[in-house]
């Protein structure tokens, strides 16, 4: 009877301890994220000397006439404009001079995010949804263009493994800027994205297909090309010139930013006009003054059909 009373005793803790451990360890990946993710995430903020290198590398067509190589490189500055224990907001900024600052991309991470805008084609954005099953644990990358525009977007778990850290995701996007205007055989890039942290800095490493997608029929794959963009970081101090445009210029780019999340949060489908009075978007902002916000709205509202 002692025998099977301590028995019983010790089986009792054992399945509580085990009940609490399963908590503990459930627990993290709830509402907060891994602390090694938002690490490697605001890891990629800094100054960089960058370079990118593109290259096709097989084509459906044996008759395909390859393009040539893309390369270019410079100097980079990448600084934090928002940040929240689930989100991080990160604005590129390319330095042609001391004088000459280039709005680029802006890369934000939300955590578990559930509401995507995926690129279909021709400047239109489908809204799609997602379960919160579906993105536990996940990020979600969100690509913008230098007007902050939407470009593409995905969701995927960042990869701590063997001294590696990376994240990996496969999402449509529309041309890169190097084609968009030279190309007219293909209309989508599906773009395998990965972003691994490194001793010298971040890789941006692409596999990616150009695709011609039309109505009622099957994507037709034009070619493959790969794309490693190397982000070697500095000294700050280099990147010093583009630090203080973007004091000045910051306020201006919020007002745009807010202006565009009015226009995410109606969760329906976008799509976009490429021009307006034979210009883009960005042709319409970057001439102005960082004191006339009062225009942006109106500006970007003319470029949204739906």
């Amino acid at each position: 009877m002692k025998k099977k009373f301590i028995f019983s005793t010790v089986l009792f803790l054992c399945l509580v301890s085990s009940a609490i451990l399963s908590v503990a360890f459930i627990s993290p990946s709830g509402t907060t994220p891994n602390s090694k993710d938002k690490e490697a995430i605001k890891s990629m903020c800094g100054c960089y000397e960058v370079r990118f290198d593109f290259a096709e590398t097989f084509a459906t067509d044996t008759a395909y006439k390859f393009h040539e190589n893309y390369s270019t490189g410079g100097l980079e500055w990448v600084e934090i404009v928002q940040e929240t224990p689930t989100f991080v907001s990160m604005q590129h900024l390319l330095i042609a001079s001391d004088t000459m600052i280039i709005k680029h991309w802006r890369q934000d991470w939300s955590y578990q995010n559930t509401d995507f805008y995926m690129f279909d084609k021709e400047n239109h954005w489908k809204f799609v949804q997602k379960s919160k099953a579906e993105v536990k644990g996940q990020w979600t990358q969100k690509v913008f263009q230098v007007d902050d525009s939407p470009r593409y977007e995905g969701s995927a778990s960042w990869v701590h493994v063997d001294g590696r850290h990376y994240w990996e995701n496969t999402t449509d996007s529309p041309l890169p800027r190097r084609e968009f205007s030279k190309r007219t055989d293909y209309n989508v890039m599906v773009r395998k994205n990965r972003h691994e942290i490194t001793k010298q800095g971040w890789l941006h490493e692409q596999d990616n297909d150009k695709v011609l997608r039309q109505d009622n029929t099957a994507d037709f794959k034009i070619a493959s090309e790969k794309g490693m963009n190397f982000y070697k970081k500095v000294e700050d101090s280099r990147c010093k010139s583009a630090q203080n445009w973007w004091k000045e210029n910051a306020n201006f780019w919020s007002v745009a930013r807010t202006e565009w999340n009015t226009i995410f949060a109606r969760n329906k489908d976008l799509k976009l006009k490429k021009t307006v009075n034979e210009k883009p978007l960005f042709m319409h902002l970057f001439p102005l003054e960082t004191t006339q916000t009062d225009k942006i709205k109106p500006i970007i509202s003319e470029f949204v059909e739906q």
